[in-house]
């Protein structure tokens, strides 16, 4: 992936990664810059930061996440304030401005099939450039001609180029596969549960999600964190993230945790009772 921002700094001083708050924590993130960004849906975003970043005014962005939250939450705020150029995502419904940027010639997207761009991750915070998968093979995927971005009259500008095709033996017979580069970006913000103080994270539970490709993929890593607590106190098979992969954390507490939708069934108890009233 073509970055345009460079990051410029690295850790906080010493081993101890903990900066004072989500403001300063991302106050060098430059305008143009390319950043990786965890959660799903709306689980595990870390909201604090994408808010902290809204505030500094910065643009032109390049953002890689599984989608693009919705119109007042999530990366859906950066989206609304125009802040992002670039989406590079596997799913982009439940957000209408989202949907009329795009379509509209405002917004580019690269849109990746989620367990492609989930090793497209990894891969990249693993020094691999590119790998082979048969997900895409026969499609736009490989084939080239996915709208990126729109003309304001509908027609298509920018289309997806195609992708080179190898043919490798699996269990005796032939099979396509379609070439994937790995992705990289100048930064990461994702969020944990808990963290401690050289950046050793732990998830809860589907949070997890995409945090961790993301945090390895970005080349400065910033973790917000509900609950720090110090060096030691995380047991190693605890650990769902190292801090190797991490440079910056920053403790916001309790946060707001918001659902896209919430579907629920009608309450039977309630439903019997009217029906012999």
């Amino acid at each position: 992936m073509t970055t345009t921002g460079r990051a410029t700094t690295g850790t906080t001083t010493g081993i101890d990664k903990v900066v004072a708050s989500a403001s300063e924590a991302v106050a060098d993130i430059p305008s143009g810059a390319s950043l990786a960004v965890g959660g799903f849906g709306l689980c595990g975003t870390p909201m604090a930061l994408i808010e902290a970043l809204l505030a500094t005014g910065v643009d032109g962005l390049s953002v890689v996440s599984n989608n693009c939250g919705v119109e007042d939450w999530g990366l859906g705020v950066l989206l609304g304030a125009r802040r992002i150029a670039k989406m590079t995502s596997s799913y982009v419904g439940e957000n209408k401005e989202f949907e009329r940027q795009y379509l509209s010639g405002e917004l580019e997207l690269e849109l990746t099939p989620q367990g492609t761009l989930g090793e497209k991750l990894r891969a990249g915070g693993s020094g691999i450039a590119a790998f082979y998968t048969q997900t895409g093979v026969g499609t736009q995927v490989a084939e080239g001609g996915l709208p990126r971005r729109y003309h304001p009259d509908g027609t298509v500008a920018v289309a997806s180029p195609p992708k080179p095709v190898a043919t490798f033996d699996v269990e005796g017979e032939p099979r396509e596969f379609v070439l994937e580069e790995a992705i990289t970006t100048d930064y990461a913000l994702i969020h944990a549960e808990v963290g401690d103080r050289h950046g050793n994270l732990r998830f809860h539970a589907s949070a997890r999600n995409f945090s961790p490709l993301a945090a390895m993929a970005g080349r400065i890593c910033i973790a917000q964190v509900e609950r720090l607590v110090e060096p030691g106190e995380l047991a190693p098979d605890d650990i769902h993230l190292p801090g190797v992969f991490v440079h910056r954390v920053v403790e916001v507490g309790d946060v707001e945790k918001r659902i896209e939708r919430r579907t629920t069934r009608p309450d039977a108890t309630a439903a019997a009772a009217e029906r012999t009233s």
